[in-house]
């Protein structure tokens, strides 16, 4: 009688080369699964090319201040402006609310804009910014706040979305998400 003398794991059990193996090969397809959804969403939530047709309807556009009157876009070129669409709604946005107050307060004697376009109702802005004041103005871009949202590159009209005009009117920077203390350093220095 001939024995074969190789030996065979018992079934359900793995040698240490072969679980070695299926652990390597298991680890690569959770990173590969992992690396595609890091991808997809960072395709997903970044800004994509700003479409010229709609900076150019940005600059022609008006929208109703919190007085009823007319703020119109043409009024803020030829200095920098920094353009942050929010609403009362999105906790982002409001976190990120004091920290562009304080960098207007900071830079709007060297030129810089800041300008509040909500994505909300009236009614909402001004019980908001009664608890909660802002020293740059604010206006409402209602519907059509969300049709140049998506023309300025941000497709999916995620709030909130920041979009930094340099001294010419063309696009220097944009940001879909909060701003932090360090995104507002850079987009000063560069310009």
């Amino acid at each position: 009688m001939m024995t074969d003398q190789t030996a065979q794991p018992l079934a359900g059990f793995d040698t240490a080369a072969g679980g070695s193996r299926r652990c390597w090969l298991t680890l690569g397809v959770a990173g590969a699964a992992a690396a595609a959804g890091a991808g997809l969403a960072w395709w997903r939530f970044s800004p994509r090319s700003a479409d010229a047709q709609a900076v150019d309807q940005f600059w022609a556009s008006e929208f109703e201040g919190l007085d009823g009157a007319a703020v119109s876009m043409a009024a803020f070129r030829g200095r920098p402006l920094l353009l942050n669409f929010w609403a009362t709604w999105c906790p982002p946005c409001v976190q990120e609310l004091p920290r562009l107050n304080a960098f207007h307060e900071a830079h709007k004697a060297g030129g810089w804009q800041v300008l509040g376009l909500a994505i909300d109702q009236l009614a909402s802005v001004r019980k908001f910014l009664q608890r909660a004041p802002l020293a740059f103005p604010v206006a409402l871009g209602g519907v059509s706040g969300l049709t140049l949202v998506r023309g300025l590159g941000n497709p999916n009209g995620g709030l909130p979305f920041s979009v930094l005009f340099a001294v010419n009117g063309a696009i220097a920077q944009r940001k879909i998400g909060e701003l932090s203390s360090a995104d507002l350093q850079q987009w000063r220095d560069s310009l």
